[in-house]
């Protein structure tokens, strides 16, 4: 698999969170899962704690399994959280957009042709803010490689944590033992359609960085 011609920057700049674009008909082949994960193992750790596991699903029945999930928990997620009275406004016709690609992902996590399923040792609750920054800290740079280096071989991915409204469910279609592992994401691995992604419009910089106090 070759890589795309993009330098570092560009590939931190426009790895997006992919939903509409991730090609579901195009098999991902496993060696080139294997050569993200192994730039994702070379991610810096919370505390040096090399913990991690990362389940690959792409058995069918166990991707329909972990949608279904996926799902259920999405339903719970937009009864709670979003609006369905958006207006005109800039940012709330983003938003909407946003829901809109959200919706497409739900109704169609399980034709991704891989779920990456990052996890850490141990289990987080109860832990103090703390404790959890530590934990988190060794798990999601490591998943954040993954993801860059994905985009760098023209695939797609977007982070999702709604299925742990029902972790225990998830942890039992792949057999993680759930006293023990803490799941920290699902991502939908996809070659995307096309791969010209360019950078966000954010915040401007002086609205939200503080020299020296707030």
């Amino acid at each position: 698999m070759s890589l795309l011609n993009l330098t570092a920057d560009e590939v931190l700049t426009t790895t997006r969170s992919v939903r509409k674009r991730l090609d579901f008909a195009r098999p991902v082949e496993p060696e080139v899962i294997n050569e993200c994960l192994e730039i994702a193992v070379q991610a810096p750790t919370g505390g040096n704690r090399q913990q991690w596991h990362f389940v690959v699903v792409t058995d069918p029945a166990k991707r329909q399994a972990l949608g279904d999930i996926y799902r259920r928990g999405y339903e719970v997620y937009r009864a709670s959280a979003v609006s369905n009275t958006l207006g005109d406004s800039p940012r709330e016709q983003t938003l909407q957009r946003v829901i809109d690609s959200s919706d497409y992902l739900a109704a169609h996590m399980h034709e991704a042709p891989v779920l990456l399923i990052p996890c850490i040792k141990g289990r987080l609750d109860g832990k103090s803010s703390r404790e959890q920054a530590g934990v988190w800290g060794s798990i999601l740079p490591g998943a954040w490689s993954f993801m860059l280096a994905a985009r760098a071989r023209g695939l797609g991915t977007t982070w999702t944590t709604i299925h742990l409204f029902f972790e225990q469910d998830a942890a039992q279609v792949l057999g993680i033992p759930y006293e023990k592992i803490t799941q920290a994401a699902m991502i939908p691995v996809a070659y995307t359609k096309g791969t010209d992604f360019s950078p966000a419009k954010r915040e401007p910089l002086d609205s939200i960085v503080h020299w020296d106090q707030w």
